[in-house]
């Protein structure tokens, strides 16, 4: 392999990596924006179920993505109990899918890495690189 497909490939990855947005990233907070994101609110206790989170946890992270305007987060009383409602917000669902589309150039990115580090090394046909298959 030559030393500038090495340097495009990690570069490649690397600029993925970069545009990665930190808050989305996180699998709690990943699991609850992608669960907003096939509806259109959902409530607190439905999130927890949904994502397996605590209440505690739950709580954090919605407060979280909040501050970082990607949901509202509505309040109300009804019967006496505290209603919470949770939607993305436009940024939300927009820095969401700028997230899904960074992911799938980080796996583009990856791929074409694995297959430059394949390529014949030599006339004998040996590889530059191995490769563990799970």
């Amino acid at each position: 392999m030559a030393e500038n497909d090495t340097a495009a490939g990690d570069d490649s990855i690397q600029t993925a990596l970069a545009d990665l947005n930190r808050i989305i990233h996180e699998p709690a907070r990943l699991a609850i924006l992608t669960v907003l994101s096939a509806c259109a609110s959902a409530d607190f206790n439905f999130l927890k179920t949904a994502t397996g989170l605590t209440g505690g946890n739950l709580s954090v992270q919605l407060t979280r993505l909040e501050d970082a305007d990607l949901i509202t987060v509505e309040k109300t009383i009804e019967r006496k109990r505290t209603l919470t409602m949770v939607a993305l917000t436009a940024t939300g669902r927009r820095e969401l899918d700028r997230y899904w589309e960074y992911m799938e150039r980080f796996r583009k990115a990856s791929a074409a890495t694995v297959a430059l580090s394949l390529k014949p090394a030599n006339k004998q046909g040996g590889t530059s690189a191995a490769l563990v298959l799970l």
